[in-house]
């Protein structure tokens, strides 16, 4: 188990290059001990330049796998089978090594779990709103006392059973109603964290590629309300089987 005194987690970068570039210039990053990349680093639509970057970062990069990487590698859906088709191979073969779960010792935290959707699936939904006796469930197996997650691109956190559930939120699509890039900083506690960045000049480049998620744009510069989207979250949640 890797032990630091602080970790920036950045999940959901989606591609996002300029946003990611914003977050790691963060002085905070900057001097973080680790950076945790939770997942769905990809697709989106400037993915190779952000695979170059994370890189670029060696060893203090941690990362976990997120169904972002495992749909690309199965090159699901158009959005997925665009951006495979412009990576090289050896950044393919680099994605689909990523761990569900890693485990980081940080200062004032102890055993934190890190995750891209909850410890046991990658696309499994738990929001803000998630009932108390289902996300204790979700979390019957885990031993670490904290869990970072990302996957609904909206920052909570909350507590179940003395179980600290985090979401970081998402640096290249966040759903906060507001644009910007959203992560957190751990140690000795959980700060959440926003980075603004341009996001119309992104918006305007996805235009003029003609990225197939044709409302990538619109959701760059108008991002949806954080209210409205975890209520929809957790009505496709209630849809969902909770055991694996």
């Amino acid at each position: 188990m890797r032990t630091a005194r602080t970790v920036a987690a950045l999940y959901d970068i989606h591609g996002n290059v300029d946003a990611l570039r914003a977050v790691l210039d963060q002085p905070d990053v900057a001097t973080a001990d680790l950076i945790v990349i939770g997942g769905d680093l990809v697709p989106g639509p400037f993915a190779g330049d952000a695979i170059a970057l994370i890189r670029a970062l060696g060893d203090r990069a941690v990362l976990v796998s997120g169904n972002g990487e495992r749909e690309l590698a199965a090159r699901e859906g158009e959005e997925s089978g665009y951006v495979a088709d412009r990576l090289s191979a050896e950044d393919r073969h680099w994605l689909r090594a990523w761990p569900q779960t890693v485990t980081i010792d940080i200062e004032g935290l102890g055993p934190t779990c890190f995750c891209h959707a909850t410890p046991r699936r990658d696309d499994e939904i738990i929001t803000s709103l998630t009932p108390d006796e289902v996300m204790s469930h979700v979390m019957d197996d885990v031993g670490e006392r904290v869990v970072v997650c990302g996957h609904v691109h909206v920052q909570f956190d909350r507590t179940v059973d003395a179980r600290r559930i985090v979401n970081a939120g998402s640096v290249g699509l966040a759903y906060e109603g507001r644009p910007g890039a959203f992560w957190a900083l751990l140690g000795p506690d959980v700060v959440h964290r926003c980075t603004d960045y341009d996001a119309a000049a992104v918006a305007e480049r996805c235009r003029q590629m003609r990225y197939p998620l044709d409302e990538l744009p619109d959701w760059l510069i108008s991002p949806p309300d954080p209210a409205e989207v975890t209520r929809h979250f957790e009505s496709v949640r209630a849809g969902q089987p909770t055991d694996t």
